[in-house]
Order: structure tokens, then C-alpha cells, then sequence
């Protein structure tokens, strides 16, 4: 149950809330966490004359609930995760620095990049489930290969550019030719190893896995 707190209080079961806060009170069953919120709705409206809102504050299973950004694993022993939907805003911010990176530098979209990866896996800093987040680094590669691709536009120059990446002469022409969409070139096999993780790495990108490992070691 989570509930907008506008005051310093300390709630009759012996919990402590600071502040204007969230919080989520964990209990055994369904019907225990109804008897719950309904008492400290009722406690907190009549007696401290708070508001609490009812968008905001539900019964539900831990792992199908957010807080902070965060949500857990319906695993016996539960483990911290990032939530599904700070997972889907964090790809609509970076949506809008891969549309302006069309028509930029690639160490351009990579700079500005940058301190928004970062700032965003040190919050997450806590997640014990590390998975979206080789998932999201792989993402993030793609779109920018993507930009690559969609950058060198003609055939000649598509092929010029497979080829100075190592990529034999034959399959170079046979990739910039297959007439396949930016997205589809971005993930096959030609492009991850014409542009593979440490090219990315040598221009600065920020991996959230590896930036993590730092934070948690």
C-alpha cells in the first residue's frame, strides 16, 4: 500500500514516516494488506486530516507494484529490480537524443549520452537483477548503429565503410546491398562486427552493466 504523506508522524504499528514520502507496507495476504489499507486510510484522514490518494494506494503483489523506480522479483526470496516503467522512460529519453543524432557526430550523441546513463544507473545502484541491463547496453548499441548506418546513406559508401572495418570485400558489398531497413542492418551480424562493443567503449559510451559492477564491488 503506498500513500502520500504530507507530515512528520509515527503510525501506530510502530513505523516511522518522514516527510512528504511514499511507503508500502508489506504483509502475508491480500486480505491482510485490504484490512491494512483501509485502516491507515482512516487513520490518517481522520486523525492527521492527510489526504491520501487513491490513484496512488492499492493492494497488490509486491513484484506487480513500483516504488522509487524500483520493483521486485516474485522469486521465494525476493530481489530488488529496476520497474518495467522506469525501464520504458528511460528508452523515450534516450529516443530523443537517437532522433537529433542523425545529423550529428557520432562522439556527439555519444557525449550527451552520457551523463544521463550515468546519473540513471547510480540511482538504480541497489537492483540485484542485472539482466535489462546487458539488455538495454545491447539497445543502445543497436541505435547507434543504426545512426551509422542511416548516416553513410548510398550503397558505395555503405560498403567503403564495411570494408576500412575489417569486413572482407565480398560480404562488405553483399551487407550494403541486401536492401534491408536501418533497424535490421543495425542488429545483423555485418554491423555488430564491423562496429562491435569496444569501438563504442573507445568513443566513450557508458556501459550501465559495467558501470554497475563498479558500484556494487
Amino acid at each position: 500500500m503506498s500513500g502520500d504523506v504530507q507530515v512528520r508522524f509515527r503510525e501506530r504499528l510502530g513505523g516511522r514516516f518522514l516527510g512528504a514520502t511514499r511507503r508500502n507496507i508489506y504483509v502475508k495476504s491480500e486480505e491482510a494488506g485490504k484490512r491494512v489499507l483501509e485502516s491507515i486510510t482512516q487513520w490518517l484522514e481522520k486523525k492527521l486530516k492527510l489526504k491520501v490518494n487513491q490513484e496512488k494506494s492499492g493492494v497488490d503483489r509486491p513484484w506487480k507494484r513500483k516504488f522509487l523506480g524500483y520493483s521486485m522479483t516474485s522469486n521465494y526470496v525476493p530481489k530488488l529490480k529496476i520497474s518495467p516503467k522506469s525501464i520504458e522512460r528511460l528508452k523515450a529519453s534516450l529516443k530523443e537524443i537517437f532522433r537529433k543524432g542523425r545529423g550529428r557526430r557520432l562522439e556527439t550523441v555519444i557525449k550527451e549520452l552520457r551523463p544521463k546513463l550515468t546519473g540513471w544507473i547510480a540511482y538504480y545502484r541497489l537492483t540485484k537483477v542485472k539482466g535489462i541491463l546487458t539488455e538495454l547496453d545491447q539497445w543502445i548499441r543497436r541505435r547507434l548503429r543504426c545512426i551509422i548506418w542511416r548516416q553513410l546513406k548510398r550503397v558505395y559508401a555503405r560498403a567503403k565503410a564495411l570494408i576500412s572495418r575489417k569486413l572482407d570485400e565480398e560480404r562488405a558489398w553483399r551487407s550494403a546491398t541486401n536492401q534491408r531497413g536501418p533497424w535490421w542492418n543495425a542488429g545483423a551480424s555485418h554491423m555488430n562486427q564491423a562496429y562491435p562493443k569496444r569501438y563504442f567503449e573507445e568513443l566513450g559510451l557508458v556501459s550501465l552493466e559495467e558501470k554497475l559492477r563498479t558500484y556494487q564491488s
